[in-house]
């Protein structure tokens, strides 16, 4: 990471690397502003360590917050090679899309949407780790509007379903998932929005992405 010892790594280095936790990138941007806190875009060794320290707390469900930097995790940090989403067939069964429209339609979409709150609240019934249901989120919000249209929520729920049958989620969305898949994909309309899983979320709000995401 480091190999000159110069006591800097810089920010491309660092977030490939961190990006292998398999942490939201709304969650890898709040550890990255914890970790890097006056901006000055790379991390030191001790700014590294706390990024990593920070990462286990995630993976365990803790908060990620300085003053539990102390506390002592129950297992070390996982950072792992994600799995390509091109490595496999993420396809869905046509009855499995329509049990996942029928619930869309039983939540009550107002315009064809379903708002973040609401589908946290059927997304965490699932029981799964909050930095899976992250990755999920960061998925199926295809538009990065804060809220999941039907096809959205038929993405979401069915990642959902293959993570609890121990599948690993992708590092990005399968092409089989992607919208219009065959033909030229919707362009994100925005850059921000709302983050169900984010650590802002309880307030509608989010982090301000200064983690490295296009990598």
């Amino acid at each position: 990471m480091d190999p000159k010892e110069t006591n800097e790594i810089g920010a491309l280095a660092a977030a490939k690397f961190l990006k292998k936790s398999g942490l939201s990138d709304v969650v890898l941007s709040r550890i990255w502003d914890l970790s890097d806190p006056t901006g000055k875009g790379f991390l030191t060794k001790e700014s590294f360590f706390v990024s990593l320290k920070l990462i286990g707390l995630a993976q365990e469900g803790s908060d990620i917050s300085l003053k539990n930097i102390y506390n002592v995790l129950s297992k070390p940090p996982r950072v792992v090679k994600l799995l390509p989403a091109e490595s496999t067939d993420w396809s869905m069964k046509p009855e499995k899309r329509q049990q996942y429209e029928q619930l869309f339609d039983s939540l009550g979409p107002m315009n064809g949407l379903l708002p973040g709150a609401k589908v946290r609240i059927t997304l965490l019934n699932s029981k799964l780790p909050m930095d899976t249901l992250g990755r999920i989120w960061d998925l199926a919000d295809q538009d990065r509007d804060g809220s999941l249209d039907k096809h959205e929520f038929c993405v979401a729920m069915h990642l959902v379903y293959e993570a609890l049958d121990k599948r690993a989620i992708p590092a990005v969305l399968p092409p089989q998932l992607q919208r219009n898949y065959g033909s030229q994909t919707q362009q994100p309309q925005n850059g921000g929005g709302f983050d169900a899983f984010g650590n802002g979320a309880a307030d509608g709000g989010g982090f301000v992405a200064n983690f490295p995401t296009d990598i």
